[in-house]
């Protein structure tokens, strides 16, 4: 049971954010989610040198300083009262620690089969929710997702999974890649185009086969704006990427300004202070909705600086390592290439249970195992 929980922990951990985005099964995955949070710091405890010995692995160091990051920061700016910032520290650092020990256990499992079991849950849940709610083009599609915005998320990473395999295509996988893209921008999320290019650039690069596949994006892109419905595309035309999130930009720049130095704390993230909202624009001003500016406003910007830099530096790292690749590694190079890009108009990196976020970590850590294995190998 313990080794199988340790094979299979990230695997739970990253399907439970999906029950988490659904409404009718919102419960369950809290239940979920504490119970392999308690299961999971037993584990820890009971196995200490066992556990130590791939925590302090070199590949899972920039886990190891981030966690380090997150409790010098309670220390100095939380006390023990602080009962949500404290689950946060304790989530985040079992959260890193589940990555980390899958990974290890299980590498060729999520390095092959993994992202195939991540195309296969999304397209079930796709069908699902069209039977439940067929109207795909009457306003934003969400099918059975609680937000159009996090079912584009789900949709977009799933057509880029079987996109950039490089096994050739089965006349079921065309389809199915023909449906996520059709979700993706009845969605009306316009990352949607966004991910749906960089998946065609890592593929194909500038070839002339991309050169092909944008002169005809470009004649669709006409031709779905002549219709008055709700996609990606529509919303790009009439809004661009930023228009409507500039103002949020705005006052978390003037969050980040009120506590520069010390933050607003480990559970204020995705946040901005509402006290230095006018109240003509409460309504307006929701959350930082971008990854950069959220982490400076909870760490301020003498811990979120930091942050931000190993995310950064590890980021670096492995894309500069496997950009020439064109196996398995790719589909996370997707990942980690799509979120830094998404985190300038999205609130990524910051939570615990988004899907997108959860992915990216993810991503890093199995890139940066698998160049310590390739590396320890020649």
């Amino acid at each position: 049971m313990i080794k199988w929980l340790f094979k299979y922990g990230a695997v739970i951990f990253i399907f439970n954010t999906i029950l988490l985005s659904i409404e009718q099964t919102y419960s369950i995955g809290n239940q979920v989610f504490l119970l392999l949070m308690a299961l999971f710091a037993g584990l820890l405890l009971v196995n200490p040198i066992q556990i130590k010995n791939i925590l302090f692995h070199k590949a899972f160091t920039f886990f190891l300083l981030l966690n380090i990051i997150n409790i010098l920061y309670f220390l100095l700016f939380h006390n023990i009262s602080d009962f949500e910032a404290f689950k946060y520290l304790i989530a985040r650092g079992i959260q890193f620690s589940i990555i980390s020990v899958s990974i290890f256990y299980h590498f060729e499992f999520y390095r092959s089969k993994f992202p195939t079991l991540i195309v296969n849950l999304i397209f079930f849940i796709l069908i699902i929710g069209f039977f439940i709610n067929p109207h795909i083009f009457s306003g934003r599609y969400s099918g059975i997702i609680w937000n159009p915005n996090m079912l584009s998320s789900f949709v977009v990473i799933a057509f880029a999974f079987l996109f950039l395999k490089k096994d050739r295509k089965t006349n079921f996988q065309i389809f199915m890649l023909f449906v996520f893209i059709m979700i993706a921008l009845a969605s009306g999320s316009r990352g949607a185009i966004v991910a749906i290019t960089l998946a065609f650039l890592i593929k194909y690069g500038l070839s002339p086969r991309n050169v092909v596949y944008g002169i005809i994006a470009i004649i669709s892109y006409f031709i779905v704006l002549n219709f008055q419905i709700d996609t990606s595309l529509n919303r790009f035309s009439d809004q661009s990427l930023l228009n409507d999130r500039v103002l949020q930009f705005q006052y978390a720049i003037v969050s980040i300004k009120n506590k520069l130095f010390i933050g607003y704390g480990l559970d204020k993230y995705a946040y901005i202070d509402k006290s230095l909202v006018p109240y003509f624009l409460k309504g307006q001003i929701i959350g930082a909705h971008n990854g950069y500016l959220a982490i400076l406003t909870q760490y301020g910007i003498v811990f979120g600086g930091t942050v931000l830099f190993i995310i950064f530096q590890k980021s670096y790292n492995v894309l500069s390592f496997f950009r020439n690749s064109d196996d398995s590694e790719r589909i996370y190079l997707f990942i980690i290439i799509y979120t830094l890009i998404a985190a300038s108009y999205e609130s990524l990196m910051t939570g615990i249970n988004e899907f997108n976020t959860i992915l990216f970590w993810f991503s890093l850590a199995i890139l940066s195992f698998s160049r310590y294995k390739i590396e320890d190998e020649n």
